[in-house]
């Protein structure tokens, strides 16, 4: 292990996930329910893919946007718990900088992409209640190439900026990241030079995705409200808020854990290093853990969808079982 070198002409290219500190002697306690998290955020996102997928009638774009999601909701969690769980189980904590580096990008750059996907199905329902009539003029191919080019160039050219701000910076100081991935702030805070940049951009990553991203979402689910209460009655009124209430659980849970981690991040408020911690990792597993029980459960079609998917699996392993015992 790489300890202290303060004043030294060094910078560190090696660093130590200390993430849980406090209750370091414990870490078999949480191992365990975050790898049963992970296993089952995999299984829940990969089934709503599959279903999705497989299913004719879902081949629609507020769909690809949901299985956009559930891949976002797949890889930022595996590019941090299988590393965590390493650290965690067989103490395997090192990571150098350039791995670091890598890992930053791509949690910050696919989080961000989440933040667009959020918005963009927000725009979807806009549209869709707003203007219906138009909709399949406005929301066709084309336009999906048009925001994949955008979500591609602004989240990769602002997180790339972020990561490449940090690349130069000389770590002389401590090489123990109190976190249990590479995020932002906590490796900025071991810089031994000025971080001011940093923390510029970091606050603008901020304001660019969160702030633009809510504010957007929240102008379209006024207008929504407004015009469903205005027009729609009796049942249709009821869908209109069944599906739009759908979405606006799965945004609550990733703005809502996402706003608190970044304050407790940024704000430095006087939490335990192991709380802080707690907070970050929620941020990961939380939405991609509930983002699939609440479409499974509350989207109509995709209920149906897997609750038919299994019947036909019933019925081949019974049809499988039956022909054994006749021959």
């Amino acid at each position: 292990m790489m300890g202290e070198a303060e004043g030294a002409n060094i910078s560190h290219a090696v660093f130590i996930f200390i993430g849980f500190p406090e209750t370091y002697d414990h870490r078999d306690w949480y191992a365990v329910p975050v790898l049963l998290s992970y296993l089952l955020l995999l299984a829940g996102n990969s089934l709503l893919l599959h279903v999705i997928h497989s299913t004719a009638s879902l081949h629609s774009p507020m769909y690809v946007l949901v299985s956009a999601l559930a891949i976002v909701n797949i890889v930022v969690p595996t590019a941090i718990i299988p590393k965590m769980l390493l650290a965690v189980l067989f103490d395997l904590r090192e990571i150098t900088l350039a791995g670091c580096l890598v890992q930053m990008f791509v949690t910050h750059f696919f989080s961000s992409v989440e933040s667009t996907i959020l918005l963009v199905m927000a725009l979807d329902r806009y549209v869709a209640i707003c203007h219906p009539l138009r909709y399949v003029e406005i929301v066709n191919s084309a336009l999906f190439v048009k925001l994949l080019v955008f979500t591609l160039v602004r989240s990769g050219s602002i997180m790339l900026t972020l990561v490449g701000l940090v690349a130069p910076l000389r770590f002389c100081g401590s090489n123990v990241i109190s976190h249990c991935y590479c995020d932002h702030m906590a490796l900025v805070s071991l810089a031994c030079n000025s971080t001011d940049k940093n923390s510029a951009m970091g606050v603008a990553v901020i304001v660019c995705f969160v702030g633009i991203d809510i504010s957007l979402i929240f102008f379209s689910y006024v207008n929504i409200l407004y015009v469903v209460l205005r027009a729609a009655a009796g049942e249709d009124r009821w869908k209109a808020f069944h599906t739009c209430g759908t979405h606006l659980m799965v945004m609550m849970s990733f703005y809502l854990v996402g706003s608190v981690t970044f304050l407790s991040h940024n704000l430095n408020p006087p939490l335990p290093v192991d709380v802080n911690t707690c907070l970050g990792l929620l941020y990961i597993i939380f939405p991609a853990s509930v983002n699939p029980v609440i479409y499974g459960v509350r989207t109509k079609e995709i209920r149906h969808a897997i609750l038919k998917i299994f019947k036909v699996q019933a019925n081949k392993v019974f049809v499988v079982q039956v022909s054994s015992v006749r021959t």
